[in-house]
């Protein structure tokens, strides 16, 4: 018998990492406008569906998000359903095509925040970094870090954005943050993140998969788990 699609977890008041990709891996955003459109519609919709954003990048075929709805309800998935719609229907009314936008439904990490957030948020805003498009995330303008950093307005971030355990305050998280970042993260922090969310499954190790199956009855065990580096986290970097 076929195994069915792994079940997706959405809990209030936990991050959850997401990532949907173009139809055929097809480019999504191609003018500074299809950003920008994108971005809009995401800061009205968060306000909507009561979604705290934590980190974003959008690439050319694909967007990551860091989210946490704050209560219970449609969420995140009235969220992605609603930004996927818009998005689709502008880019279609612009190039005068038809069809689908997006490769089926997003995919979803519920994230252990202790021990795995800030490795989250270095693993989105990195992501042009890794994809060799910039040498520092600090020239790409479509990621959150120039925000998080305060080298552009406040404009999707919501308080603190993560990074409350880094400082007493901005200017002291961003430093730390700056830290965190130059630190490189190993091998299996990466590739924890990356399948967690490729398989829907969750980014945190036995205990946190222990705290999920307690609060919704599911067991949603992770393979080849790693851990990022706990030095990183410290404020020691």
């Amino acid at each position: 018998m076929p195994m069915g699609r792994p079940p997706r977890v959405l809990l209030p008041g936990f991050p959850h990492h997401i990532v949907q990709r173009g139809h055929n891996r097809n480019a999504v955003f191609v003018e500074p406008r299809d950003y920008e459109v994108y971005l809009e519609n995401l800061a009205h919709w968060k306000d909507v569906y009561d979604v705290t954003i934590q980190a974003w990048c959008l690439m050319t075929n694909h967007v990551h998000l860091v989210l946490a709805p704050r209560r219970e309800g449609a969420g995140i998935s009235g969220l992605m359903r609603r930004l996927s719609a818009r998005q689709g229907r502008y880019v279609n009314r612009i190039e005068g095509r038809l069809g689908t936008l997006w490769c089926g439904r997003f995919h979803c990490s519920l994230v252990d925040s202790e021990a795995y957030l800030l490795a989250c948020l270095r693993y989105v805003e990195m992501n042009p970094v890794r994809a060799g498009i910039v040498a520092h995330p600090q020239a790409y303008p479509w990621s959150s870090y120039r925000e998080r950093m305060g080298l552009a307005p406040p404009a999707l971030l919501d308080a603190e954005a993560g990074m409350g355990m880094l400082g007493d305050t901005p200017q002291s998280r961003q430093r730390a943050y700056a830290r965190y970042l130059d630190a490189q993260p190993d091998g299996a922090e990466l590739e924890l993140i990356r399948s967690a969310v490729q398989r829907n499954r969750l980014t945190g190790g036995d205990r946190f998969v222990d705290d999920i199956q307690r609060r919704t009855g599911l067991r949603i065990e992770n393979r080849g788990r790693g851990r990022p580096q706990r030095e990183n986290m410290s404020g020691t970097f």
